[in-house]
C-alpha cells in the first residue's frame, strides 16, 4: 500500500482512471464529450485555484519566519515544482473553459459580455487576465527571484515584489471569478 500511494503518479492514473468509469458509467453517450471537458476544467482550476491560495495563504506570509539557512529548501526545490504545476493548471483551465463555451455556443457572446451570458463572460475575462499574469508576470518574475535565472540581488528582490503583487491581484481576482462561474447556469 505504502509503494503505491509513494508513487504520485500511479495514484493520479488510478484517480483519472477511477473518474473516467465514472463519468463513462453515469453519463448519457452525448454528455460524455461534454462532462469530460468540464471535469478536466474543474480538475486543472482546482489544481491553479489551489497553488494560488497556497502561495498566498501559506508560502509568501511563512517566509519571511524560515532561518535564512532552510529558506534554499523552498526556494530551490518546493516553489519550482509548485510554480510548474501553477502555470500548467492555468493554461489548462483557461483552455478546457474556452473549448466548454465554444462547444455550448456562448463564447462569443460570453467575451462581449452580452447580457445572458455577461456574468460567466466577467469569469472568463477575469481568468484570462490571470492566466496571463501567470505566465507573462508572475512566471517570469519568480524565475528570477527563485535564481532560476542569471539575476542580481536587486533585481532578485525586486522580481519577488512584482510577483507577489500579482500573486495578490489573481488572489483578489479569484474571489469574483469563482463566483462568476458557479453561478452561471447557462452552459
Amino acid at each position: 500500500m505504502a509503494k503505491f500511494f509513494g508513487n504520485l503518479h500511479a495514484v493520479l492514473g488510478v484517480g483519472f482512471i477511477l473518474a473516467l468509469a465514472l463519468i463513462f458509467g453515469t453519463q448519457s453517450a452525448g454528455d460524455l464529450e461534454q462532462q469530460v471537458i468540464r471535469w478536466l476544467h474543474t480538475f486543472f482550476g482546482i489544481l491553479w485555484i489551489g497553488l494560488l491560495y497556497y502561495f498566498n495563504f501559506v508560502q509568501i506570509p511563512t517566509m519571511p519566519t524560515v532561518p535564512a539557512e532552510l529558506k534554499p529548501g523552498v526556494s530551490k526545490y518546493i516553489a519550482p515544482k509548485a510554480l510548474f504545476f501553477f502555470r500548467w493548471g492555468a493554461a489548462l483551465t483557461v483552455l478546457f473553459g474556452l473549448i466548454i463555451a465554444m462547444r455550448a455556443g456562448y463564447f462569443a457572446e460570453a467575451m462581449m459580455l452580452e447580457e445572458t451570458y455577461r456574468l460567466i463572460g466577467i469569469g472568463m475575462w477575469l481568468a484570462l487576465i490571470m492566466a496571463f499574469n501567470v505566465w507573462f508576470v508572475i512566471w517570469p518574475a519568480q524565475q528570477k527571484a527563485l535564481g532560476l535565472v542569471e539575476a542580481d540581488d536587486a533585481t532578485k528582490a525586486a522580481a519577488a515584489t512584482r510577483a507577489m503583487i500579482f500573486s495578490r491581484t489573481n488572489t483578489l481576482l479569484s474571489i469574483p471569478m469563482l463566483y462568476a462561474m458557479i453561478a452561471f447556469n447557462g452552459g
